[in-house]
């Protein structure tokens, strides 16, 4: 009898496995170029139900799964190699465990004779991810442990979750196999001993469905028609905080016109934009005539958490709430201030498709929406018509919007521009962030994952510093086929420091700001990448709407001072204080 080689068996396993992850719902495959982690590679190339992306650079292949998982929602598996290879996924699944993003690694590693041994590119590679990753540690391939463990492993792993699993798969030499075939010709051609080790799958060959199917879990209960009665007694409001595009926050706005009761929304709330709600809640609380009206709210429902503004998070915390619901998809805390509130694990949808009465006291804040009107008309005057900067970059890439395109906006200063002064519109893009760990890190690769997945004109907005975090996913950009405009706010540094307490400008100077006096251009023609810059607001917009008429990735770098932002801001909040 012929014994099946240990790179015919390494390969074999490696087809299982991307067969069994495309029948649980991956549909994207990112992977880097490596020696220890070919039997997942050759796997991947024969697999024809998976879309394959590539990228040298691991960390930034997993922000790029990262922003796969999001736009598609669905699982991406990454391939890696083994080694350090595996520890540049970390920051990427340290932001996918905190937003409930399911990636799942697929790490190629030394067997355990080549571990603490000398022996090349090997390390501990099983919970390197500690608690952000779900452990599978396999075996090296073997036709001792059968084919159906081996699936129902990977399915016990990947059903239904909702956070990164790490499959660490550990092969031994020789790794390439002299013929490159796919599974469904194995299975025809197969010796006497492949055949024997793959007969208790015949019936799952004849399918397309995972060897074990897991339901989905059951609903969690939802408030009661009295209970929902009792808590809209009184004066409320309604705060959204992250929610992700398909959650159709729409809806909620429907809910607080039905309630009679104020929307205030965050800038991942999907309805920043909206004429519908209060979107500038975050300069609202400057003002002593706002903040008098939202100190009478007694009840509060929370759509979501993880909010930009510290004033809207002190101001949920210092209320004095008779009743405070929360509504999550997943039961995770968010709510720093640890207040005693009803939690629901359900979805927008089934909260606001409840028999929700009128509120007995509906309308009671009917003087914030003009408040947030002149708001309006203080940020066109005091931004849009004022000197060139950050927040009049940002107010006119968010006004360019339409209902069919993605917004990518950068951690740091990027951010709180949009959520301090995005402006109110009648379309609003879907918004995307990464707001679990809040690095600067990966997000020009994230960006590339969503558009990659979306297909529909994307624009990325981010500082100079986290342009330089992710630099070699440059490179990614030039692999876009669709209109995808990178634009760089470049104020020489970290200047969102000037916003901070720090004791004086040396200490700031020498060790936050960080001034580097780099400029895009010559980095932008190394990739091949269209490049324009743009130093007053009649250049950007021309440049911007002209980026896309073209069916690829342009970049537009904005220089500013570096205190041009910072002082703009102290400047717009001490007039909304005094007026």
């Amino acid at each position: 009898m012929q014994q099946q080689t240990s790179a015919d068996m390494n390969l074999l396993w490696g087809q299982l496995i991307l067969e069994e992850l495309a029948r649980l719902g991956v549909k994207h495959v990112c992977m880097a170029p490596g020696s220890r982690s070919t039997p997942l590679t050759l796997a991947a190339a024969s697999q024809t139900l998976l879309t394959r992306h590539i990228h040298f650079d691991e960390r930034g292949l997993g922000f790029m799964a990262l922003g796969l998982a999001k736009a598609s929602n669905a699982p991406v598996a990454i391939i890696t190699t083994s080694g350090t290879a595996v520890a540049n996924l970390y920051p990427a699944i340290v932001e996918a465990w905190l937003t409930h993003v399911p990636l799942i690694i697929l790490s190629g590693d030394r067997p355990p004779e080549l571990i603490d041994c000398g022996a090349n590119q090997a390390i501990i590679q099983p919970a390197i991810f500690a608690q952000y990753a779900k452990q599978v540690n396999l075996p090296t391939p073997d036709l001792g442990y059968p084919a159906s463990a081996l699936l129902s492993t990977i399915d016990h792993a990947v059903a239904n979750q909702h956070q990164p699993v790490h499959i660490n798969c550990m092969y031994r030499e020789p790794l390439y196999p002299a013929e490159l075939v796919t599974l469904a010709h194995v299975k025809k051609t197969a010796s006497v001993t492949t055949s024997t080790y793959l007969a208790p799958l015949n019936q799952w060959f004849e399918t397309t469905k995972p060897l074990t199917r897991y339901a989905r879990p059951a609903s969690a209960e939802l408030p009661s028609t009295d209970t929902l009665m009792r808590f809209v007694h009184g004066k409320g409001v309604i705060i959204v905080g992250t929610l992700a595009p398909e959650d159709n926050a729409q809806q909620i706005v429907a809910l607080g016109q039905k309630l009679g009761w104020p929307v205030l929304v965050d800038a991942q709330s999907q309805l920043r934009q909206h004429p519908g709600v209060i979107g500038h809640v975050d300069q609202l609380l400057l003002n002593a005539k706002a903040n008098k009206q939202l100190e009478q709210a007694e009840r509060i429902l929370v759509f979501g958490g993880r909010f930009i503004s510290k004033r809207l998070i002190q101001y949920i915390a210092q209320q004095n709430w008779h009743s405070y619901w929360q509504i999550g998809k997943y039961s995770d805390r968010l709510d720093p201030a640890h207040q005693a509130k009803d939690f629901f694990q359900a979805s927008v949808q089934a909260v606001c498709q409840l028999p929700w009465p009128r509120s007995s006291q509906a309308n009671w804040a009917l003087a914030l929406l003009p408040l947030n009107e002149s708001l309006e008309s203080l940020l066109k005057q005091q931004i849009d018509n004022t000197t060139f900067g950050e927040a009049q970059v940002i107010r006119a890439i968010a006004l360019a919007q339409t209902d069919q395109d993605v917004l990518f906006i950068g951690n740091s200063l990027p951010i709180r521009l949009y959520d301090m002064y995005a402006p109110i519109a009648t379309n609003t893009p879907a918004i995307y962030t990464n707001r679990g760990a809040s690095g600067i890190d990966g997000l020009i690769a994230t960006a590339c994952g969503i558009a990659a997945d979306k297909n529909a004109p994307t624009t990325l907005v981010m500082g100079d510093l986290s342009c330089l975090h992710d630099f070699n996913s440059l490179a990614l950009l030039k692999q876009m086929t669709q209109p995808f405009v990178l634009v760089i706010l470049n104020n020489d540094g970290g200047n969102i420091f000037n916003l901070l307490p720090v004791p004086n400008e040396s200490l700031r100077n020498d060790f936050y700001r960080l001034s580097h006096g780099l400029e895009f251009g010559y980095g932008a023609a190394m990739f091949g990448l269209a490049y324009r810059q743009a130093d007053d607001i009649e250049s950007f917009n021309q440049a911007y709407h002209e980026a896309f008429e073209f069916n690829c990735a342009s970049v537009i770098e904005v220089n500013v001072s570096p205190t041009q932002a910072s002082d703009q801001i102290t400047q717009i909040n001490q007039w909304v204080k005094q007026h």
